[in-house]
């Protein structure tokens, strides 16, 4: 089917922007005080976003920070040098000495950071996990001989280390022979793998089941699920979007929703993050000039948002967005990856935090890699949205059908989040989570280390800065027997390095208490506290019997 085929199918949904200059003009423009990060009042529209933090560092710790890299960089060029002419073995791939003539296979030059910075500290990552990773996991204690080109494991085990690093917001990622029965049932009924796709032999009852309560779940009309979370986003786009058609997206936005953006072919414009001053400029120039050359409408204008942004914590400003999209006639793709089960009342995500119609929202994707201690992803919305995708997706049409005993999973997790198991675990899970993120987000904040992020994310970002402390941050904690996520450039901006947390409904208070202890001595050790605010904690934050959700 051509392309312009596949567009007509998606009309009632999907069409062309109409609106005209005039209409723009006679609706207006607000204009308010600009505020930093998007924390302006924005349109009007009554919004329950919080304030969320992005406190600046100190200038002399960009300078020290920029002079870390600009010292590792010298050294990184003298080793090369070194390997050049001999006097340090090269352990990078090379090319052979007769295809020397070649067009080369290994790009040398673009290997640099790799190779000089990144192996230099290569022992904070995949850290090899020998059990269950749930609020406490054990680790496989490995060394290196040759300065992180290779590993070798000891044979001992690092027992009992607190687990900030997985996103198991629910505590679903567990092993109790009880709550997994009706998941081993589900194995041994229909095996692990099904080896088709949905469309040929892999298509099972409990996939529509799912399907269902996914879209019960999310009080939508339909949903469709996936085999992996980054596929959801990354091939479904371009069967939504393609050529003059144009993609606004947050600054932000995940790889996976950056890649389906350029797979799609359309044309790619990036807004500020979460600042609706800098969306609605350039929704606006959208419809006043079309696109370039031709002047033509836009076939489409798709806004892309994240509910909750994984390296930030900072949380979408959905009732303005959806307030902007209606006003210019576009829509919106929101992804719920790290929000879905984590924040709202009842878990259902950004919608219900902000209590906005779901609805609104054109496309609903989301993971259960996270809240749901399982793998995969979903699309959800209008019957006629998903419907198209079924039969134009690249995921749904080429991928394997999500494994049965996966499934059976995200069918129990959710089932326990909604009540429908007969108990009011899943709401005590919701509940402790939320208690458990603004109760590490106040400790942080009193203890003077500079954190990003919405008081409802349970993505809690540190910011290290300097290259040096991000390492020493990270081994100092392993040693004290807690497992934590750094995050460096080019993940991050280069002046702002960070150890990203992730508190789970799993964690206890006094596994809490212990991380902030430790985090309490590290940070005074290595000198990481650089806020400038001065907090205090009102009683009442902790106090469990007067706790409360916000809708």
């Amino acid at each position: 089917m051509t392309r312009a085929a596949a567009d007509s199918n998606v009309k009632p949904h999907l069409n062309h922007n109409g609106l005209k200059c005039e209409d723009i003009k006679k609706n207006g423009f607000s204009h308010h005080k600009t505020e930093k990060n998007g924390t302006g009042p924005g349109i009007g529209v009554a919004s329950r976003h919080k304030p969320e933090s992005f406190e600046q560092a100190p200038m002399y710790v960009a300078v020290m920070t920029y002079v870390g890299f600009g010292i590792v960089t010298l050294f990184g060029y003298l080793r090369d040098f070194l390997r050049a002419v001999g006097l340090e073995k090269c352990h990078v791939a090379q090319e052979r000495e007769e295809q020397k003539d070649f067009v080369p296979l290994y790009q040398d030059f673009e290997n640099f950071y790799t190779r000089n910075l990144y192996m230099r500290v290569r022992d904070n990552w995949n850290r090899p996990v020998c059990s269950l990773p749930g609020p406490v996991f054990d680790l496989m204690e490995r060394v290196s001989d040759d300065y992180n080109w290779t590993f070798r494991l000891t044979g001992k085990t690092i027992h009992s280390v607190i687990n900030m690093g997985s996103y198991n917001y629910l505590g679903f990622a567990e092993n109790n022979a009880d709550f997994l029965k009706t998941v081993a049932d589900k194995m041994h009924q229909y095996g692990v793998g099904v080896c088709s796709t949905r469309q040929e032999m892999g298509n099972l009852s409990i996939h529509e089941d799912l399907e269902q309560l996914v879209a019960s779940f999310l009080r939508v009309e339909s949903s469709m699920i996936f085999g992996m979370g980054f596929a959801t986003n990354s091939m479904n786009i371009p069967a939504l979007v393609g050529k003059g058609c144009l993609i606004l997206s947050d600054e932000l936005n995940h790889t996976s929703l950056i890649l389906g953006a350029r797979l799609s072919g359309a044309t790619i414009r990036v807004f500020k993050h979460n600042n609706m001053h800098s969306l609605e400029k350039m929704l606006r120039e959208a419809i006043c000039s079309g696109q370039p050359r031709t002047h033509r409408p836009w076939k489409k204008i798709l806004i892309m948002v994240e509910g909750i942004y994984s390296m930030e914590g900072s949380v979408v400003r959905l009732p303005e967005i959806i307030a902007l999209k209606k006003k210019y006639k576009a829509f919106l793709y929101l992804d719920e990856a790290h929000s879905i089960g984590a924040v709202g009342r009842t878990g259902r995500g950004v919608t219900e935090l902000f209590g906005v119609n779901p609805a609104d929202v054109d496309v609903m994707m989301g993971t259960f890699t996270k809240s749901f201690g399982a793998a995969g992803g979903y699309i959800a919305g209008k019957k006629e949205v998903v419907d198209y995708l079924r039969s134009h997706s690249h995921s749904a049409v080429y991928a394997s059908a999500m494994s049965p005993p996966v499934t059976e999973q995200i069918i129990r997790a959710m089932k326990c989040i909604m009540g429908k198991d007969g108990s009011s675990e899943g709401i005590r899970r919701i509940r402790q989570l939320a208690e458990n993120t603004r109760y590490f987000r106040a400790k942080l904040k009193e203890m003077g280390f500079i954190i990003y992020g919405n008081d409802d994310s349970p993505v809690v970002p540190i910011l290290l800065y300097m290259p040096g402390k991000v390492v020493a941050f990270s081994r100092e904690m392993l040693q004290r027997k807690i497992g934590v996520v750094v995050v460096g450039f080019p993940a991050t901006p280069i002046t702002e390095a960070r150890a990203r947390f992730c508190v789970s409904a799993a964690h206890t208070r006094a596994m809490l208490n212990q991380v902030l202890h430790h985090l309490n001595e590290v940070g005074d050790a290595l000198c990481l506290k650089f806020s400038r605010r001065k907090y205090s904690s009102p009683p009442d934050l902790y106090d469990e019997t007067d706790f409360e959700l916000d809708s």
